[in-house]
């Protein structure tokens, strides 16, 4: 979604051509040798355990060199330099200042012309690879720097982040792992694999390398991403059509991400390490509390400045500042122009939405009728409001993959010139969606927990 912008003016990625370059982009049979190492040694001797993640740190540091050469490195190498002074300091306000002003140095005009001349050379995807590099590296960095204020006892020391930030299957992509999760995992000496874990592997890297060839198809013979810019052709398709077409833009998005992380994360998954999973599927979405498409980004969003300035998010106000500073950084991270601003005021205002009606429904009599009336009906009446908010989500994301224009026609179609037929045949359909998504999650947390059933059903009712 948001790695398209770029072509709009913004420092992005292009997700396009990342999936159909990922099986070219690491070469996995060396990164796999390590693993290879690592299975033989493990065995026959202990302190193989403690230059794993060296090994790991040294090989991308090579492969990085090799790939972007050593103005990129020197680059990349500055920003590690100067967020590791600022960590020194164990002052968050500092750590998060530095590394924001470091980030918008490569998302704002002429800051970010001038880093990306430093790099000579030209190759296909090199403007993805350097904007990708020099992101995520910078969010890793502010990770390592806030982590190490949380350290009570000295500092991590400075190849501690190099290590960390060079991990290759992440370097360029993502996802972001924090670094208390990344330094706990990668130094860990429980390196054991779980019964038939090696086949569930295999089984999902041919699972990933079918999406990739159907993803290609999709690419190049359907035009799902090219009829939303033909407005002319779009503007005779039925309420139906239309409606249909937003929500598979936002599918064929969700796919794309999906493959993405899902390659990356069956690498490092080999590797012993448990990164963070690929994006909820748009079509099991219903609150905007799980909206978004890479899971990394928003672990490390939820952990240090949501979840932080939020605490238990029952508070309106502290939710609301919470939200704002959240979609700032965003902002910044994205790329700032005219389109991500708007993305983030309607997600930002969907997000705080969602607590307010919360509040208001639970006051009584409200509270009492509900409290009053079973669960299924309960869960019914919700529905109602939660296939409403499924076609918010869709109409607040589509327009950051297609444009303003569209998201509006789509909208304005769907809600005043198709009513009642299609606004409401449309809420059915969805309706009928989100209850079956409802049910499946009720019978996971059947499965799960049987016992608190009551206290997870009464947590979804929250949300």
């Amino acid at each position: 979604m948001a790695l398209r912008w770029q072509e709009n003016g913004c420092c992005g990625l292009r997700v396009d051509d990342v999936v159909l370059y990922i099986p070219q982009s690491y070469p996995f049979c060396s990164h796999r040798s390590c693993d290879l190492c690592q299975d033989i040694y493990s065995d026959s001797s202990k302190d193989w355990y403690r230059w794993i993640s060296l090994i790991f740190g040294v090989y991308g540091v090579l492969a990085v060199l090799v790939t972007m050469g050593w103005t990129f490195m020197a680059l990349v190498l500055s920003h590690c330099i100067i967020l590791y002074s600022v960590a020194l300091v164990k002052r968050k306000w500092m750590c998060f200042a530095a590394g924001l002003c470091t980030l918008a140095s490569i998302k704002l005009e002429p800051y970010n012309s001038w880093q990306e001349a430093l790099v000579t050379g030209s190759f296909d995807l090199q403007d993805i690879l350097f904007y990708g590099g020099c992101g995520f590296s910078i969010m890793r960095c502010m990770s390592f720097a806030l982590e190490n204020c949380e350290k009570k006892d000295g500092n991590y020391s400075f190849f501690d982040l190099l290590k960390y930030n060079f991990y290759l299957p992440f370097f360029f992509f993502g996802p972001i792992m924090t670094f208390d999760q990344y330094h706990a995992q990668a130094n860990s000496t429980q390196l054991t694999r779980k019964d038939r874990e090696m086949w569930n592997i295999t089984t999902k890297a041919l699972l990933h390398l079918g999406v990739i060839l159907v993803v290609d198809v999709f690419f190049h013979y359907l035009y799902i991403l090219t009829i939303p810019s033909d407005m002319k052709l779009v503007s005779k398709l039925s309420d139906w059509c239309l409606g249909g077409l937003a929500y598979f833009n936002l599918v064929y998005d969700w796919l794309k991400a999906a493959v993405m992380f899902g390659v990356i994360n069956t690498v490092a998954t080999l590797d012993h390490l448990d990164p963070p999973q690929p994006p909820k599927c748009i079509t099991m979405l219903y609150v905007f509390a799980e909206t978004h498409f890479d899971r990394g980004i928003n672990d490390w969003l939820c952990k240090y400045v949501y979840d932080y300035i939020g605490g238990d998010h029952d508070k309106i106000f502290k939710e609301l500042l919470a939200t704002i500073c959240t979609f700032a950084i965003t902002t910044l991270w994205l790329g700032p122009c005219e389109l991500v601003y708007i993305w983030s005021f309607f997600n930002c205002f969907g997000l705080n939405f969602e607590l307010w009606v919360a509040k208001f429904f639970s006051f009584p009599p409200f509270s009492t009728i509900e409290g009053a009336m079973g669960e299924g009906m309960s869960r019914r009446i919700r529905g109602v409001f939660n296939a409403a908010n499924f076609w918010a989500i869709i109409l607040y994301n589509v327009l950051s993959l297609n444009s303003l224009e569209f998201a509006k026609m789509v909208g304005r179609r769907l809600i005043f010139k198709g009513f009642p037929l299609s606004t409401l045949s449309v809420l059915l359909v969805t309706y009928c969606g989100v209850q079956l998504v409802k049910e499946r999650e009720r019978q996971q947390a059947l499965l799960e927990d049987p016992e608190p059933v009551k206290a997870a059903d009464g947590k979804e009712k929250a949300e």
